[in-house]
């Protein structure tokens, strides 16, 4: 029973350092990436928030004239 957990432990162990390996691999944007990234998602969210909000006004406006035309 206690080598098992021996073993459990030791494999956590293992994870851990090939985690910390992978993680000194990884190459991290550089802050100007970061904001200019941050600004594109903003500015791509206003975007489609507003084209989004268009879209169900035209809509509901024309469900709207076809429910009047016909009842």
């Amino acid at each position: 029973m206690s080598e098992t957990k021996l073993r459990w432990y030791k494999r956590f162990w293992n994870f851990l350092k090939d985690v910390w390996a992978e993680l000194k691999r990884v190459t991290w944007p550089s802050k100007n990436e970061v904001v200019n990234t941050t600004i594109v998602v903003i500015a791509a969210t206003i975007f489609f928030g507003f084209y989004l909000f268009f879209m169900d006004v035209i809509f509901a406006w024309l469900l709207n004239q076809v429910k009047n035309l016909f009842g």
